[in-house]
């Protein structure tokens, strides 16, 4: 197994809109539609369509659209052997408002993503021993998470980890666990108290991350690229983002945390430099489509020279 995502699913509903509310207003809509979203299942649905072999643990409702769900991981070749059903809670669900300008607000009710136990983390230790990578976010319980890490570690396998949604006071062992970790400016500055508008903003913080145990630190800029250091070459490197008109940056870095990991996984001897520059470029790619995984491009349809 290449990639092992250990995370959330969700059921997006998105609005388009021609801009972002102001509290308490209420505006007209363009139109509506419904997707397939969550961090975990996004980034191993972009890790899956890039061409990595990939496994979800995950847990839905025992409803219309946990199967949906469980169908579109089929549909992407995802191994769904630790996808559980729960008569608990409904699918977790994630309404989004899209501006015309392709910026994004997201709630997200997690529903049976918290019914992901330990318990299912730990039966799937083989599932987890046998990949080159396991990704972990924040939209399942933290404990679940760590505890993903941690069996990861212990088998010697590759961990990314990205905090979202961001916590203040993050238990230090995530830190220790993280080979990668990966987060934008926002989260950045929730992690560390930093605030980030730029890179040369992001020295400091990512530092700071550093210093607290992990082995590289990547922070996203959006359109300003991405920045990283490493426990070994703690100076920052700045990778410029590939110029795109934006049509919908909901999902965009998932897809750069799901192309990391499929490089990691497939093409581990380029130089991190590459790799980070590549996933950048995929992750561009799917700003200029609408969606969340209707945005991620398949292998055949990227640039041959990605691959290579």
């Amino acid at each position: 197994m290449d990639v092992v995502v250990v995370g959330s699913c969700m059921t997006d509903l998105i609005s388009y809109v021609p801009r972002l509310p102001k509290p308490g207003e209420t505006l007209h809509g363009e139109r509506f539609a419904v997707g397939f979203g969550g961090k975990g299942a996004n980034q191993c649905i972009v890790s899956s369509r890039l061409g990595a072999k990939t496994a979800m643990v995950a847990k839905v409702g025992n409803d219309t659209f946990g199967n949906n769900y469980i169908q579109n991981f089929r549909d992407n070749g995802v191994n769904i052997e630790h996808v559980s059903t729960t008569s608990e809670a409904a699918t977790g669900v994630a309404p989004i408002a899209v501006s015309e300008d392709g910026q994004n607000a997201i709630v997200i009710v997690s529903g049976a993503n918290l019914k992901l136990t330990e318990t299912d983390v730990q039966r799937s230790e083989g599932l987890i021993s046998s990949a080159r990578v396991v990704v972990c976010q924040l939209e399942i319980k933290p404990d679940v998470t760590i505890t993903a890490l941690k069996l990861a570690k212990k088998h010697n396998v590759v961990t990314i980890f990205n905090p979202a949604p961001a916590l203040p006071h993050l238990d230090p062992s995530f830190y220790v666990y993280s080979d990668f970790l990966c987060v934008n400016e926002t989260e950045a500055e929730i992690l560390t108290g930093i605030p980030v508008s730029c890179p040369n903003d992001s020295q400091k913080v990512i530092s700071c991350l550093l210093e607290r145990g992990c082995k590289a630190v990547i922070v996203t800029l959006g359109s300003q690229g991405s920045v990283f250091a490493t426990h070994e070459n703690p100076l920052i490197r700045h990778i410029q983002a590939t110029s795109v008109t934006a049509v919908d940056s909901t999902g965009a870095g998932d897809a750069f945390i799901g192309a990391l990991a499929f490089y990691l996984s497939t093409m581990p001897n380029l130089q991190l430099e590459d790799i980070i520059r590549r996933s950048g470029k995929i992750a561009s790619a799917s700003v200029e489509l609408p969606g969340t995984q209707t945005s991620y491009q398949w292998q055949k349809d990227l640039p041959k020279e990605l691959f290579h």
